[in-house]
C-alpha cells in the first residue's frame, strides 16, 4: 500500500520527533532498574543488547529490544555487585505480559469496528484505496513518534547518567539539553536501521505470521503505536493523576510484541484461521532468549572490557555506618543495634558492604536499598562558581535562591543534603505519597539528579 522507502521515510522523521521530544518519560524506570556508572560499561550494556537484537534481526524475527537492554543491564549488576532493584524488574516483566495482551485487544476492537464500518459506507474500491493509504500513512507517523517517545529508552537509556553532552541553544527560540542530544542521536541510529535491515522483519510480522489486509494493516499500526503511547506519555499520566486516577507506568515496552499481539487479535477475530502458529512459536522463543542472551554476553563481554582492555566498567562507591547514619536509619525503622559495631568502619566495595549487612542482619530487599542509599559517600560541594550553571536546568526560582544559601558548604551524603535544602525551601520536600503527588515527587527526584550531576565531585 506504501513504498518501503517512503514508509522509511517517515517512520525516520517521526521517530526522531517522538525521541527528542516525549522520549524522557520511559528511561526513567531502566535507571531504577540499573544506573550504569560507568561509560564503559554504558558502552558494553548497550553493545550487547545491540548485538543479539541484530542477530536476531538477521534471522527475521521481530525481538524486543526492551528486553534485551532489560538483560544487559541485570547484567551489568550482577558483574558489578551492585543490587538490581527487583520492584522495576517486576513492573517492566509485568508490561511484557500487558503489552501484547493489551495490543490484541485493542486491535480485536479496532478490527471489528473498521470491519463494521467499511461495510456501512460502501465505498468504492478507489476511494477506498485512497483513504486507506493516507490512513496508513497518518497510522505510521503516529506509531513512529510512539516508538521514539517509548523505545528511544532501550536505545540510549543506559547513557542517560554518563552522557557527556551540555545544553546547546541557538539564540533564545532553540535549545537542546544534554539527554535530548543524545535522545537525537540515538533516533538517528534508529533511522539508519529502518534503512538497513527493517525490510525482512517487517516481511515477517506482515506477511509471515497472518496475511493482512490493508484495512488489518492499519489495524495493526494504530493498536501498536496506542499501546506504545500510552507507556510513554508524560501527559496523560498527569491527566490521570490530577483526576484521581490510576497512572499508566512509564515502561519502554516492546513494540515488537505490541504488534505481534495486535495480529494476533486481528486473527483471533477471524476465529484463528490463517495464524501461523508455527512462526508465532519462533517469534516467542525469541523474546524468552533475548534477555538471556543479552544479559550473558553482557557478563562475559565486561569482563574482557575490564580485564583485557583496562576499561573501567564500573565505579565502585564507599560507605561508611558513622553516627548521623546510624541516626538517620533508626529513623527510618531500620533496626541498626546489629550494625553499631559496624560504627565508622568505611567499605570501599559495594560487594563487600553489602556481604558484611547479610553476615550481620537478615534484611528486606527495601532495608538493604535504604541502607546502601543512606551509607553511600558521595561528596558533594555547592561550588559558587557553578552556580550560575543552574539556569539551565528545571530548577524553579526559589529553588535556586535555596541552594545559593549552601554555596560552599560539602555534604558526604545525598540525604544530608536533601534535608538541608528541605529545611530551606518547601519546593525541596517531598509529599506524602498519593495519585497527585506521585508526579511532583518525581519531578523532585529529577531535579536532584541535576543538583547531584552538577555539584558532585567526580
Amino acid at each position: 500500500m506504501v513504498k518501503f522507502s517512503t514508509a522509511a521515510f517517515i517512520c525516520s522523521v517521526f521517530v526522531l520527533l517522538g525521541a527528542v521530544m516525549s522520549g524522557a518519560g520511559a528511561s526513567h524506570t531502566l535507571g531504577e532498574l540499573g544506573a550504569i556508572n560507568a561509560l564503559a560499561g554504558s558502552f558494553m550494556a548497550a553493545l550487547s543488547a545491540a548485538l543479539t537484537v541484530y542477530l536476531m534481526t538477521r534471522a527475521g524475527l521481530p525481538v524486543s529490544t526492551s528486553q534485551a537492554i532489560v538483560g544487559a543491564i541485570v547484567g551489568w549488576n550482577l558483574y558489578s555487585g551492585f543490587p538490581t532493584d527487583t520492584a522495576s524488574l517486576i513492573k517492566i516483566v509485568a508490561t511484557w505480559i500487558a503489552c501484547p495482551l493489551l495490543a490484541g485487544v485493542i486491535g480485536a476492537l479496532l478490527y471489528n469496528g473498521a470491519t463494521v464500518f467499511v461495510r456501512w459506507a460502501r465505498l468504492h474500491i478507489y476511494r477506498l484505496d485512497a483513504y486507506t493509504r493516507l490512513a496508513l500513512i497518518l497510522a505510521g507517523a503516529f506509531g513512529a513518534y510512539s516508538l521514539g517517545a517509548n523505545n528511544i529508552a532501550n536505545v540510549m537509556g543506559v547513557f542517560v547518567p554518563t552522557h557527556p553532552f551540555t545544553p546547546f541553544e541557538i539564540g533564545d527560540s532553540f535549545a537542546l539539553s544534554g539527554v535530548q542530544q543524545l535522545f537525537l542521536l540515538g533516533a538517528i541510529a534508529i533511522g539508519v536501521g529502518v534503512y538497513t535491515y527493517s525490510k525482512k522483519v517487517m516481511l515477517t510480522v506482515g506477511d509471515g505470521l497472518l496475511p493482512l489486509s490493508p484495512v488489518g494493516a492499519w489495524v495493526v499500526v494504530v493498536a501498536h503505536s496506542t499501546v506504545l503511547f500510552l507507556f510513554a506519555s508524560q501527559g496523560l499520566e498527569h491527566l490521570l493523576a490530577s483526576a484521581g486516577l490510576p497512572t499508566i507506568p512509564l515502561v519502554p515496552v516492546s513494540s515488537s510484541q505490541a504488534v505481534v499481539g495486535a495480529v494476533i487479535g486481528i486473527g483471533l477475530c477471524k476465529g484463528g484461521r490463517g495464524i501461523r502458529w508455527r512462526v508465532l512459536i519462533n517469534i516467542a522463543s525469541g523474546w524468552v532468549t533475548t534477555p538471556v542472551i543479552a544479559g550473558l554476553v553482557c557478563f562475559v563481554s565486561l569482563f574482557f572490557l575490564q580485564n583485557v582492555f583496562n576499561q573501567q566498567v564500573y565505579r565502585e562507591a564507599s560507605y561508611v555506618l558513622s553516627q548521623p547514619v546510624l541516626d538517620r536509619l533508626a529513623a527510618d525503622a531500620i533496626n541498626v543495634s546489629a550494625l553499631t559495631k559496624l560504627k565508622d568502619k568505611r567499605f570501599d566495595t559495594v560487594k563487600g558492604f553489602r556481604n558484611t549487612l547479610h553476615e550481620q542482619l537478615d534484611l528486606t530487599e527495601k532495608a538493604e536499598s535504604t541502607i546502601l542509599s543512606r551509607a553511600r559517600i558521595a561528596p558533594t560541594v555547592i561550588d559558587s562558581d557553578k552556580l550560575w550553571r543552574l539556569e539551565d536546568t528545571s530548577l524553579s526560582e526559589a529553588q535556586v535562591v535555596s541552594l545559593s544559601r549552601l554555596a560552599s558548604r560539602t555534604f558526604d551524603h545525598l540525604w544530608i543534603l536533601d534535608e538541608a535544602l528541605a529545611e530551606l525551601s518547601e519546593e525541596w520536600r517531598s509529599r506524602p505519597a498519593s495519585k497527585v503527588n506521585k508526579l511532583f515527587n518525581r519531578r523532585l527526584m529529577e531535579q536532584r539528579r541535576e543538583v547531584y550531576e552538577l555539584f558532585q565531585a567526580k
